[in-house]
Parts: C-alpha cells; structure tokens; sequence
C-alpha cells in the first residue's frame, strides 16, 4: 500500500491554485505555518487543528532498554516526542465514513 508522499512543494503548488496567491506568496504562506507550528511544538505546546487532529509534544523519563543482539542493559536518556493524534472527522474520511464536518 505505497501511496504518494505529498511534499512542501506540493502543499505550496495547492496553495497557489486554490487560493490564487502568486507562487512566491504561496510557498512564504506554507512556510510560515509550518514554522509556526514548529515553533509553538518546541515551546511544548499543542497544535489543534479543528477537523484534522493534534499535535502533542510529550516527555518520556528516563529507562532501562536491551540490546536485542547482546541483551546489554542501555540507559535511555529523557527526552520529549511528538505525537499525532487524528480528530474522528479525519478518521472517518480515512476510513470512507461520511461526516457531518465538526468545525
């Protein structure tokens, strides 16, 4: 199930289309919300967008992992991970079930 991976570009060429900024306007729009969103993640901060799902940043504490090959206890540092979590409305459309749009 090797689907198309959409890219920046893409998102830009989109942009650009639909909403008929130049192709210089649509690629600085793109890009400034996607450094929003970066910027406000780094902060620790969620990103929701209504319809689509959030982006939450989390923090792991520190553990013991293995080795699989040697079986040698590793320390794993602390650290923070991203995680997605779909709205049902994007679960819905993934899935082919029709929705009443939440927003």
């Amino acid at each position: 199930m090797a689907g198309r991976t959409v890219t920046r570009a893409d998102l830009c060429e989109v942009v650009y289309q639909k909403v008929g900024l130049s192709r210089t306007e649509s690629a600085a729009l793109v890009e400034l919300v996607l450094s929003e969103m970066c910027d406000c993640l780094a902060r620790g901060e969620t990103v929701k967008l209504s319809s689509f799902g959030s982006f939450i940043v989390r923090d792991k504490g520190e553990r013991v992992g293995r080795n699989p090959k040697t079986g040698i206890e590793v320390p794993i540092d602390p650290r923070r991970v991203m995680v997605f979590k779909p709205s049902n409305v994007l679960r819905a459309r993934i899935n082919g079930i029709e929705v009443e749009d939440e927003a």
